[in-house]
């Protein structure tokens, strides 16, 4: 054999074996891709027959609800996009948690991509990290139109009406920084969470706020009652007196709880470290008093006690500002822990902090906003708002043994 028709052959057979990799990665993502979209819909399948107690087509005295077609629906998961048959029934309402599951995880990347855009990351990593989430690389247009959707979807949520009566509400703020014609200055963002009838705790409101003044808490207590905030009987919160009276024009029949915590820190603000500790254990006997009367009586030898080691400016807050963190003992005994502190929005608003501190100066105060109302809206659809936070049985069998319990 000569050497030129060696060469031919070593040629021929080279071709035969070489291997395309884009069209083979393409030909298994698409696989990968199928394969989701197929279990996606057979699992859909598998709840719709579970739900309505037998199989499609089967005969069965035990069946509960029959199907009544189906419709599609998009789903964004990381192999790319696939099409969802979500089946309807005749009766029976069907909500899958599968749809639910990713929904959550798409609210996390909603928030995940707002505070890169805040945070300033460049487009390109933008589109890196869209891939790294969705599997598709997103042009420069997409992740701004994709903003703009997030921000109108974001909006729609903060402004839906509140449905439901929620005795219980916990007012709080936080104050952010903005760059102003190129200085910085603070924003406030005022956030409002309450419990409903049914003992869950629920994000009711997120607004921007110049600052904590009046105005601003009587804009936001004002966006709350038109959405429908009703049936309020106790708002917990730090001492503000712009809070305090704008309450009085939105909710006048309703208590007001000052944080228990808030004040001890007022207290401890006017005395020496090394009396912080001994201060402290007064201060907490005052509200582990039985009643009302009994921690009156408490807190006025704890203010004489207070006068006579010399701290005369705190036994002056403890005797001016007692009386407005006992509010709490006028509902029932079991909610007590809960409704003395304003302990369940500050642990959300230490996660904002953290949230916020990666991005520094806002560029306005709606960029702000949008961040702050992105991460409440992903904590409103973890398990945080679906676990019973009070048992409000309690409360509905005091007011029919004391109608007056609120005024009390």
């Amino acid at each position: 054999m000569s050497n030129v028709e060696h060469e031919t052959k070593e040629a021929s057979f080279g071709d035969v074996i070489r291997i395309d990799g884009d069209q083979v990665r393409s030909h298994v993502d698409e696989l990968v891709r199928s394969t989701v979209e197929e279990t996606l819909n057979k699992l859909l399948d598998a709840e719709a027959d579970e739900l309505c107690g037998a199989a499609r087509y089967q005969r069965s005295a035990e069946r509960l609800d029959t199907r009544a077609g189906h419709y599609r629906r998009k789903l964004l998961t990381k192999t790319g996009e696939v099409e969802l048959k979500v089946p309807r029934l005749r009766s029976l309402p069907f909500e899958t948690q599968i749809i639910e599951r990713y929904r959550r995880r798409e609210s996390s990347v909603e928030e995940a991509l707002v505070e890169m855009y805040l945070a300033g990351v460049s487009v390109r990593r933008v589109e890196d990290i869209t891939e790294a989430l969705w599997g598709e690389r997103v042009s420069p247009s997409t992740v701004s139109a994709l903003n703009q959707k997030i921000y109108e979807q974001i909006e729609a949520w903060r402004n839906r009406p509140i449905e439901g009566e929620h005795s219980y509400v916990y007012l709080d703020g936080i104050w952010l920084k903005r760059s102003w014609a190129g200085e910085i200055k603070n924003i406030a963002v005022l956030v409002a969470i309450g419990v409903g009838s049914d003992g869950q705790r629920e994000i009711l409101g997120v607004a921007e706020g110049a600052k904590e003044d009046t105005e601003s808490w009587r804009n936001f207590l004002r966006h709350l009652k038109q959405r429908g905030l009703r049936g309020v009987r106790l708002v917990t919160s730090d001492k503000s007196l712009g809070l305090i009276e704008a309450l009085g024009e939105f909710y006048p029949d309703a208590a007001w709880q000052r944080c228990v915590v808030h004040f001890y820190r007022n207290v401890f603000s006017v005395v020496p470290k090394g009396k912080a500790k001994e201060v402290a254990a007064m201060l907490k006997a005052i509200h582990a008093q039985e009643d009302r009367a009994a921690a009156r009586e408490k807190a006025a030898a704890v203010a004489a006690k207070l006068e006579a080691m010399r701290l005369g400016q705190a036994a002056e807050i403890v005797r001016s500002g007692v009386d407005e963190t006992l509010s709490y003992m006028a509902f029932p005994r079991e909610h007590w822990t809960r409704l003395r502190t304003n302990n369940v929005l500050e642990r959300i608003m230490k996660e904002i902090r953290r949230r916020t501190r990666v991005v520094g100066a806002f560029p306005d105060g709606r960029s702000a906003l949008m961040l702050v109302a992105a991460r409440l809206r992903h904590i409103a659809g973890t398990r945080w708002g679906e676990r019973c936070y009070m048992d409000m049985e309690r409360l509905r069998e005091s007011t029919e043994n004391e109608p007056a319990v609120a005024s009390a």
